[in-house]
C-alpha cells in the first residue's frame, strides 16, 4: 500500500507488545490501547494464577493507556485485583466493553473498585478514537451472550465487505474442520466437539490450543506463507515493519535474563479472602440451599443434582453439606425421584463453593476454575443447566439479610460445629 511506502512517513508506527496471557498494549502513532489487563491475582476464585511474568513497567502502562478494551466477563480478562490497582492511581481512563446480555461490568459496584469512565458500545459501531484511529467491538458467534472482539483501523479504510467477507472464511474453516472429525459433531453452544459415541479422546484430538509449539507447527503445514507468533513478556511485534518489508526481522524478544515465568503469586492474600465464606452466618442454616436456588431460577428441566461439598482434594467433609436438587420442579429431595432421570454428581471445593453462593456468582469459578469434579448418568452435557448457571443467573445477589431474618432466632445462636478447612476454620451446619 503507498501509506506505508514512505520510511519516515508517521503510519509506519504500528507495534504489539504481549504482557502476559490475554494482555497486549498496541501503540498505533501516539495512542496506546490496552487488551484485557490481567496482570495481578487469581482468575476464576484462585483457580488459575499467572503463568507468565509481566514486565515490570506492565502496571504503569495501563495506567497511561488512552484507552482499554475488555473483552468479556471472564476473570481472566476481567481481572479485579488489576483494576483495583489502576483505579487508586487513575480511575477515570476510558474503558470499553460491548453491550452484551449480561454486562460485563455486572460485578462492579460489589467489587468496591471505584472506576469512573466506563463505555458500554453497541457492536458493529466504529469508535473514533481521533481523525486516524478508531475501533469497532463485534459479537462473539459461539458466545453471544457474553463474549466480544474488535476491530482495530488506523489510518486505512477497510474495504466495505471486509467483516462480511473475514467472518465468512471463518464459518467455512469451522465447516471443513467439523467435517474432516466425522463422525464428531460440533456443538456451537459449547464450544468443542462431541463425539457419537462418548469418549475423553476428542480432547488431545481437537484442542490443539493446549500446547503453542503444536498449533504453530499445524499452522505452518497447513498454510506456510503464515507467520506465526508465541510471544514472551515484553516481547515487540512491529506491524509497520513487517509491512514494509516482510523479510525484515520485526519481533523483538525482551533483553536475555528477562524473567518469563512468574516464581511468586500473593496465595495467601486470595485464599484468605475466599476461605472467609466457609464461617458465613448463612452456611448455620441447612434452609439457605432452597433459598439460593429458588434465587437462582432454574427449573422445569429433567435433571437431578447432587451437590456435596469437599476438602481441597475433593474428599468430602464430614458434617459438610450434600444435598439434592430435583430442577424439574425445584425440589429438594432426600433420596433420587423412582422416575427415570438424568443424574449429575457435582463435588465442589468448599471454600470455593461458598464464595461463590455467598456473593452470588456465575459458577465459571467453579467449572472453569477446576474446583469441582462431575460425574454424570449418563455423559451427556446439559447445556441448559450450565449456560444457566454460567451466564444467566440473576445479575443482582441473593438478599442474605432478608434470609437471615427470616431463619429462626433459635437457630442463629447455634455454635459452630467444627468444619475442619486446611486453615484451620471452622463453620457450622444446622
Amino acid at each position: 500500500d503507498s501509506e506505508f511506502s514512505t520510511p519516515n512517513s508517521t503510519f509506519l508506527f504500528l507495534q504489539v507488545t504481549y504482557l502476559t496471557h490475554a494482555c497486549m498494549e498496541l501503540q498505533l502513532g501516539g495512542k496506546k490501547m490496552i487488551f484485557d489487563p490481567w496482570l495481578t491475582g487469581p482468575a476464576f476464585a484462585r483457580g488459575w494464577w499467572l503463568l507468565h511474568e509481566p514486565p515490570a513497567d506492565s502496571m504503569e502502562r495501563l495506567c497511561m493507556a488512552d484507552l482499554i478494551y475488555i473483552s468479556h466477563m471472564h476473570s481472566d480478562h476481567l481481572s479485579y485485583p488489576t483494576l483495583k490497582s489502576l483505579s487508586a492511581t487513575r480511575p477515570d481512563v476510558p474503558i470499553y466493553v460491548g453491550d452484551t446480555s449480561r454486562p460485563v461490568f455486572w460485578m462492579l459496584e460489589k467489587s468496591q473498585v471505584q472506576l469512573t469512565n466506563i463505555n458500554v458500545v453497541p457492536f458493529g459501531i466504529w469508535q473514533n478514537i481521533d481523525e486516524h484511529l478508531r475501533f469497532m467491538i463485534l459479537k462473539d458467534e459461539v458466545h453471544p451472550e457474553m463474549d466480544t472482539c474488535i476491530i482495530v483501523e488506523y489510518k486505512e479504510s477497510w474495504k466495505a465487505d471486509f467483516i462480511k467477507n473475514e467472518r465468512k472464511k471463518l464459518m467455512n474453516y469451522k465447516a471443513q474442520l467439523v467435517k474432516s472429525l466425522q463422525p464428531k459433531i460440533y456443538c456451537p453452544f459449547a464450544g468443542y466437539f462431541v463425539e457419537a459415541h462418548p469418549s475423553d479422546r476428542y480432547i488431545k484430538e481437537t484442542n490443539t490450543k493446549n500446547k503453542a509449539e503444536e498449533l504453530n507447527a499445524l499452522i505452518k503445514k497447513s498454510a506456510p506463507g503464515i507467520t506465526t507468533w508465541t510471544p514472551k513478556p515484553g516481547a515487540v511485534l512491529d506491524l509497520a515493519l513487517a509491512l514494509m518489508s516482510p523479510s525484515r526481522k520485526a519481533i523483538t524478544d525482551p533483553p536475555s535474563g528477562t524473567n518469563i515465568y512468574k516464581d511468586s503469586w500473593d496465595f495467601d492474600l486470595y485464599v484468605d479472602e475466599l476461605n472467609r465464606a466457609i464461617t458465613a452466618e448463612i452456611f448455620k442454616h441447612k434452609s439457605w440451599i432452597q433459598f439460593y436456588y429458588n434465587w437462582a431460577g432454574f427449573k422445569n428441566y429433567d435433571l437431578v443434582v447432587r451437590v456435596i461439598e469437599t476438602d481441597e482434594d475433593f474428599i468430602p467433609i464430614d458434617n459438610g453439606y450434600n444435598y439434592l436438587v430435583d430442577f424439574m420442579d425445584l425440589s429438594f429431595p432426600t433420596q433420587r425421584p423412582t422416575r427415570e432421570h438424568p443424574y449429575e454428581e457435582i463435588k465442589n471445593r468448599i471454600g470455593v463453593m461458598r464464595h461463590v453462593v455467598k456473593n452470588g456468582l456465575l459458577w465459571d469459578d467453579l467449572y472453569i476454575g477446576f474446583q469441582n469434579r462431575l460425574s454424570r448418568e449418563p455423559d451427556v452435557y446439559h447445556h441448559r443447566f450450565w449456560n444457566h448457571f454460567q451466564t444467566e443467573l440473576p445479575v443482582a445477589g441473593p438478599d442474605w439479610d432478608l434470609f437471615l431474618q427470616q431463619v429462626p432466632s433459635y437457630q442463629r445462636s447455634a455454635e459452630p460445629q467444627g468444619i475442619q478447612t486446611k486453615s484451620g476454620s471452622a463453620c457450622t451446619l444446622s
